[in-house]
């Protein structure tokens, strides 16, 4: 009878997925954060809860701006998720991760790893007392693949039936250690607690959590990650004029291409939140300021456009306060020497003038 009872969950789980999951993207959306692979089953795809945890840690990321880039071949979620990629497979197994991780990571590249992965595998009752040694290698594999990356390595979620809660606890059991040990061989592998995050209160159908419960699991992931120097990036931040106090500033925050930047007085809007991102580029919202017409000459009007990693959109952002382009290694300009409100923003050779000087 348990028997059939594990069977009717893991296909209800999976018809339902099936029914809930749109078709995928001709494209993975990209915003040119720091990029985070959302990976494991069901319960990362948000079955029950399209979405699940990652629209409450969508929402954390946002409220400390952060810029984060979720990445994986899968799509799912409501539109107020801002990013849809995801790598959840409802009724897979670790074994079934492992056969595909690697072509997903050098597909995607992730700066950090959240996986929660294995409670199919107690549904199933799949070979349990096998599975921590299945875990233990799916980690050395995601490693071994992309070994800049963090990962951080979770405990299953609570589960209703007693018996398959005794054998998730028994799993979990394993985890601490086998993290910590990979850990201490200087790997970059961080151990997140999630069962005892959610009680089975938290559940809407003793698998799945309710959106309270997949709003705790988004908690959990994004206070592992903050404790974590670099696993989500840096948070965004204003570029202010030295001379003026003003900020660098997307007029009326627009987000058409060519729109020329300027100064103005500084209100923390989005429009004035830039990111630096690991591969150079200045980012406010999904556009990257850039060189316009790839130019390098005195005067070159410096605007926004859509993200496409060109030596244009680079910037370096040097320790005597100038930000150059590293196409033509020409400063970023106040025009004319100017403070005022709408002041244009251009590129310039590099003299030592305040004008050229900036801040956060």
């Amino acid at each position: 009878m348990q028997g059939r009872s594990r069977r009717l969950i893991v296909c209800a789980a999976a018809l339902l997925a099936a029914t809930l999951l749109p078709a995928a993207p001709a494209a993975a959306e990209s915003n040119g954060g720091t990029r985070v692979m959302p990976l494991g089953d069901s319960i990362t795809e948000g079955t029950q809860v399209p979405g699940g945890y990652r629209i409450g840690l969508w929402q954390r990321f946002g409220s400390t701006n952060h810029r984060v880039d979720l990445v994986g071949s899968q799509f799912n979620g409501p539109s107020s998720l801002g990013d849809h990629d995801h790598e959840g497979h409802p009724g897979w197994r670790i074994d079934q991760i492992d056969a595909n991780i690697v072509t997903w990571l050098r597909a995607t590249g992730p700066r950090s790893v959240l996986l929660h992965i294995g409670t199919n595998d107690v549904l199933q009752n799949h070979d349990l007392v096998n599975a921590p040694a299945r875990l233990s290698a799916l980690v050395d594999r995601i490693t071994a693949t992309v070994p800049g990356a963090d990962v951080f390595v979770a405990t299953i979620t609570p589960l209703a039936t007693e018996s398959q809660e005794s054998a998730a606890r028994a799993y979990n059991a394993t985890i601490p250690g086998m993290v910590r040990a990979k850990a201490d061989a200087g790997k970059r592998v961080h151990l997140v607690d999630m069962h005892a995050a959610l009680t089975t209160a938290d559940l809407i159908d003793g698998v799945h959590p309710t959106a309270t419960g997949y709003d705790k699991m988004a908690a959990t992931w994004y206070a592992a990650l903050r404790a974590v120097p670099g696993s989500i990036g840096d948070p965004a931040r204003r570029i202010v004029g030295v001379p003026s106090g003003r900020c660098v500033d997307v007029p009326g925050a627009t987000t058409s291409n060519g729109t020329q930047v300027q100064l103005w007085d500084c209100h923390g809007g989005t429009n004035q939140s830039w990111t630096h991102t690991a591969g150079g580029q200045l980012v406010s919202g999904t556009k990257c300021l850039e060189a316009s017409g790839w130019g390098s000459a005195n005067g070159t009007r410096v605007t926004i456009w859509d993200c496409h990693g060109g030596a244009n959109q680079q910037w370096n952002v040097n320790a005597d306060g100038t930000i150059t382009n590293a196409l033509s290694n020409l400063c970023l300009d106040a025009y004319g020497l100017g403070t005022a409100n709408g002041t244009q923003l251009v590129l310039w050779s590099c003299s030592g003038q305040a004008n050229q000087q900036w801040r956060s």
